[in-house]
């Protein structure tokens, strides 16, 4: 009997077959630790699962990865589901996976957790960049459901506390996959047109995936992107999202978020009357203080005779005017005896003086002092000057020998 001979592709085929023939492979879950995981431009998630005895190969096609809420990683504990087939190419056996989630803890806490650390590392958690609130708006734009209680409680209290404020309405789903969309939307629109000057935005309480629109990346940064400031307040007080972190102002509730929004009329009716008061007394201390200041100034002898205030201020005036004469008439006469002192000095050393005692002063024709007889020659002109005039004469002879 002849061997029948098959090819290597039959016999994966074949396999393959036997594979999605099984039903017990068709849909199973698997516990493991994510390894080798790669992210490829296609979309498609390739990696391995294992534990302590073995692992198996794991692909999950894009349209599948899609529907995931977390970003899978190396050395994540999961639960895969699928379905275990062979690759007739390679001839392997692999996980078709369709669905994961994280063993141990939900998916949605593992995607918050992984938003949340991403989003602090861009800075958008930073206490600097946070905006302060307008202490009195003139208007505020609620992003939340019309049909919400969340927003009838608001309703109700900006009312009761401040009803000055102008309140617009920016209605949107808050809840299910198109959500994330129009309340990111509806923040940008209210920058844009500037309708208000302080937005809350949120929803009232429900599980984590109720809230989850206000975890959502598109939300967080039209949050930190506004212009405007932005009061988050969403479900419970136990509650937090990612909002929660963006927004420059976290609320406990939507009520909370309308009470921290805006002033207590109550409250400042009672500081404007504190205020009032306060300004009577001041307005009343100082009107006694003017009326002792009149009453001091009608009891003062200048009002009362202003005859005898003014013969008081002509004898001062009279007094100052002759202490006045006295001191310049003794600074003119220092004044005089200091310049006669200097006059003597300058005449004593004045050189007419030498002249008078029967010297005289011999010059050249630039009006130079003849020092010495080095500076003449036999027939220069001098002009000799003596304690009464001058006389003009020549140089006849020059001799070295000093007169006696």
């Amino acid at each position: 009997m002849q061997q029948q001979i098959y090819e290597v592709s039959q016999i994966n085929e074949y396999l393959k077959l036997r594979f999605e023939d099984d039903e017990f492979l068709s849909a199973l879950f698997l516990r493991g630790e994510i390894s080798n995981y790669k992210l490829y431009p296609s979309g498609h998630h390739y990696f391995s699962l294992k534990d302590a005895g073995g692992a198996i190969r794991c692909v999950m096609f894009k349209g599948n990865a899609f529907r995931l809420r977390f970003r899978p990683e190396n050395g994540m504990k999961v639960i895969a589901f699928g379905r275990i087939s062979v690759f007739p190419r390679d001839g392997v056996y692999q996980l078709y996976c369709q669905d994961m989630m994280p063993d141990g803890v939900g998916d949605l806490h593992v995607a918050f957790e992984q938003l949340k650390a991403k989003l602090q590392e861009k800075g958008l958690f930073a206490a600097e960049r946070k905006k302060p609130l307008p202490k009195f708006p003139h208007s505020i734009a609620i992003v939340t459901s019309s049909a919400g209680a969340a927003l009838r409680d608001m309703l109700r209290i900006l009312r009761k506390r401040y009803p000055l404020t102008e309140v617009k309405l920016l209605s949107v789903r808050v809840q299910g996959e198109e959500a994330p969309a129009e309340i990111a939307a509806a923040i940008r629109y209210a920058n844009e047109y500037r309708v208000a000057d302080l937005i809350i935005t949120g929803r009232g309480g429900g599980s984590m995936e109720d809230l989850w629109a206000f975890n959502d990346e598109r939300v967080a940064y039209a949050i930190a992107e506004s212009r405007i400031p932005v009061i988050s307040a969403v479900g419970h007080e136990p509650d937090v999202t990612i909002s929660d972190f963006v927004a420059d102002l976290r609320a406990a509730t939507p009520s909370n978020a309308a009470e921290l929004a805006v002033p207590d009329q109550l409250e400042l009716r009672q500081s404007l009357t504190a205020k009032g008061a306060l300004l009577l007394t001041l307005m009343k201390k100082r009107l006694h203080q003017e009326r002792q200041k009149v009453a001091s100034l009608a009891a003062s002898r200048s009002l009362k005779s202003p005859g005898n205030y003014l013969a008081d201020r002509r004898m001062l005036l009279d007094y100052t005017h002759r202490r006045l004469s006295a001191a310049s008439l003794s600074l003119l006469n220092r004044k005089r005896e200091k310049f006669v002192a200097l006059t003597s000095k300058l005449d004593a050393m004045s050189p007419l003086k030498v002249l008078s005692r029967g010297y005289s002063i011999a010059l050249d024709d630039n009006g130079a002092p003849v020092r010495t007889v080095q500076a003449l020659a036999p027939g220069d002109r001098l002009t000799l000057r003596l304690s009464d005039g001058a006389a003009i004469t020549r140089v006849e002879e020059i001799t070295n020998e000093t007169a006696v």
